[in-house]
């Protein structure tokens, strides 16, 4: 979580809401890593989550991420939590939870959601205050 905390850190003083996330396989080895870039890339994908899984991909040469872990600082929205399913990625850990547009367990659980082919082991609350605080701080000083 530390270095998804970096990352959003930066995504934040570049204009971008502040959430980073990294893709860690299964020796606990960074593979990807990505910081939201909506507004600097002036793309609607540009997710944390999406970025450091495309990372992965390159890294490992397969879009298959089976034994990976996304850790990310904010929970993943339905966009996002798509591509973990997609991936196959085998776990997820969060720091602060989306209660506006979350979908890995508080308004919706796309990643857990039986009728699709794979399910994601999610980890919730990893660091949720720190996690919390960069974001609120980001958007207290946009207000």
């Amino acid at each position: 979580m530390d270095r998804a905390l970096e990352l959003g850190i930066e995504a934040g003083a570049r204009g971008d809401v502040p959430v980073g996330a990294v893709v860690l396989d299964e020796a606990g080895r960074v593979v990807g890593e990505g910081a939201n870039r909506r507004e600097a890339d002036a793309d609607p994908t540009a997710h944390a989550e999406v970025l450091a899984l495309r990372a992965a991909a390159a890294a490992t040469g397969q879009w298959r991420l089976e034994g990976c872990t996304l850790v990310v600082t904010l929970e993943p929205c339905t966009m996002c939590a798509g591509a973990l399913v997609l991936a196959r990625v085998d776990r997820l850990v969060f720091g602060a939870w989306d209660a506006k547009a979350g979908a890995t367990g508080s308004v919706r659980d796309v990643v857990r959601d039986s009728r699709l082919n794979h399910r994601v082991e999610v980890v919730p609350g990893v660091r949720e205050a720190e996690c919390s605080g960069v974001l609120e701080e980001f958007f207290r000083d946009r207000r």
